[in-house]
């Protein structure tokens, strides 16, 4: 039988859970809307990388925090295009858009190639890019991005992967 201080030192332990539940919660709730424009962040559906939901949304939009493999700040907001986009790219999937898609990454990213989808770190020919605040378009015609550079650092939209099935615009945007 617990003695009451047993089950005062129990009731602690899991209180003192329960908060820190709650403010890793809010901690990924609120890098994952840091992705959103403010006009948006009450209207998405946000959901940390083990597909909680930690707030439900009503726009189709869905963020998500960054990543718990990267290191860094990197989360994003998807719309229903760049969700199909982004379950066959990390399923490793053939991928083709049907659809304009438009993703947010507001608070940057912590970098990725230019160049290869899959690359997992800076490497001297895979073009490493970190970019700032950022939105992603991918287009149902990949002739479209022929009409723009690859080049991410000409300070304007930039085609990143061409040539491959997850190829989309890159538009850097200035947050001041």
């Amino acid at each position: 039988m617990k003695t009451p201080i047993g089950l005062l030192a129990a009731a602690i332990t899991l209180l003192t859970a329960g908060q820190s539940i709650a403010q890793e919660s809010d901690k990924l709730l609120m890098d994952a809307l840091s992705a959103a424009p403010v006009s948006l962040r009450d209207q998405v559906t946000v959901m940390d990388w083990e597909n909680n939901v930690l707030q439900e949304g009503s726009n189709g939009y869905v963020c998500f925090p960054t990543p718990p493999t990267l290191q860094g700040t990197s989360p994003m907001c998807l719309d229903g295009p760049w969700q199909k986009w982004a379950d066959a790219w990390i399923n490793k999937n053939a991928n083709t858009n049907s659809e304009l898609g438009i993703s947010y990454m507001l608070a940057g990213d912590g970098g990725a190639s230019n160049i290869d989808p899959y690359a997992e770190g800076e490497t001297a020919d895979n073009q490493w890019v970190q970019e700032g605040p950022h939105l992603m378009v991918i287009v149902p015609d990949p002739a479209i991005l022929d009409s723009l550079p690859t080049d991410p650092y000409n300070g304007g939209p930039y085609v990143m992967w061409k040539g491959t099935d997850f190829a989309h615009i890159m538009v850097p945007v200035t947050m001041e």
